[in-house]
Formats: C-alpha cells, sequence, structure tokens
C-alpha cells in the first residue's frame, strides 16, 4: 500500500483551499530504498541505494494508466540500469519529484524485499506501482 507524505499532503491541501497553487512536475521519478527500518513516510525520509550505477528512474506522464477506484498505476516496466556493484536489499520505492535530491511524494513498500547484486536489474512490472488514495 503507498502512502503520501506530510509534503505531498499539504501541498494538495494548499491547492485545494486556495493557499497556494500546487504544480506537479513534468516527470515524476522512482527511488529504491534499502532500510525497511528508515522510511517514514510522514517525514518523506529514506536511505536511498547509491553507486554501482544506480540513478532514479524517470516515469513520464504516459507511462501511467488513467486513474480508476481510486487508484492509479504505471502502464510500462520501470528498469533501472544494471547494477555495477551490489545495491542491498529493496524494501521500498519512493515516488519523487526530482532526479536528485527534491521531496518525496509516496513511499510503498514492496511485497517482498529484493536483493539487488552485482549484474542484477531490477524491473518493476507494468502495473505493479499503484499510487491510492483513499
Amino acid at each position: 500500500m503507498s502512502a503520501a507524505t506530510n509534503y505531498l499532503e499539504l501541498k494538495i491541501l494548499d491547492d485545494l483551499v486556495g493557499n497556494a497553487a500546487y504544480s506537479p512536475p513534468a516527470t515524476l521519478y522512482l527511488a529504491l530504498a534499502t532500510d525497511a527500518t528508515t522510511p517514514d513516510v510522514e517525514a518523506g525520509t529514506f536511505t536511498e541505494c547509491t553507486g554501482g550505477a544506480y540513478d532514479r528512474r524517470p516515469v513520464t506522464a504516459s507511462e501511467w494508466a488513467s486513474a480508476a477506484s481510486g487508484a492509479v498505476s504505471t502502464s510500462a516496466n520501470v528498469e533501472w540500469t544494471t547494477a555495477t556493484n551490489n545495491w542491498g536489499t529493496i524494501t521500498h520505492v519512493a515516488l519523487m519529484d526530482a532526479s536528485t535530491g527534491g521531496n518525496a511524494l509516496i513511499i510503498q513498500a514492496l511485497a517482498s524485499n529484493k536483493t539487488v547484486e552485482t549484474g542484477d536489474t531490477f524491473v518493476i512490472n507494468s502495473g505493479n506501482f499503484t499510487i491510492n488514495l483513499d
């Protein structure tokens, strides 16, 4: 289950009541987190992979299905580059508003952790990253 960070919740609420317009970025990015105890959804903090050819993967508007039943999912595979060093055990995925730095918008735990070692390619299959609003 995905969860919005406080940052995103406050941006949406301010936009809703007319306090300040929220303009989502043209490109969103998926980041991989490696510590099941560190992700703090409210604060939007987590331990991100580093090194070994890791980078955040862009997900553009054309790679999202239309929202339905309170949810929206990716409509294409999101594939990272092949790891040139171990990335560790991936526990969460975060939707970010920048390719580096920036703000976490959504943090979602993986259904099962995945260890990424040298030579592995991490892929989120189409439809497997879903944002829910309930």
